[in-house]
């Protein structure tokens, strides 16, 4: 959906599971980046969790989402699941790591 509605083209992903990503580069271990989605911002500032949604839905053009995604209790609420979500997520999502590689089952 995100790729779909950056008609702008002001999205770059990256697939950290691909064999040639160098974590090391990001200066974070695979491991890390697996545990939550990162973001790059232009100026080179690491973002995780749900501040890269909140930044992606605001280039997409989503500025009115993006908004209440920062209300207080909202935040708070969307912090907190996206944790929940995230401990939970490679098996969601059908993945497996072990140390610096990534594959589906």
């Amino acid at each position: 959906m995100l790729r779909r509605r950056d008609r702008h083209q002001r999205i770059r992903f990256t697939d950290i599971a691909a064999p040639d990503f160098d974590a090391a580069a990001t200066g974070k271990t695979l491991h890390q980046l697996m545990a939550e989605i990162h973001g790059r911002l232009p100026d080179g500032t690491i973002i995780s969790g749900v501040e890269v949604f909140r930044r992606l839905y605001t280039a997409i053009g989503c500025r009115t989402l993006a908004a209440a995604m920062r209300l207080p209790g909202i935040s708070r609420l969307l912090d907190w699941g996206y944790q929940v979500f995230a401990r939970s997520r490679l098996k969601l999502t059908g993945r497996q790591c072990a140390g610096d590689t990534c594959r589906r089952r």
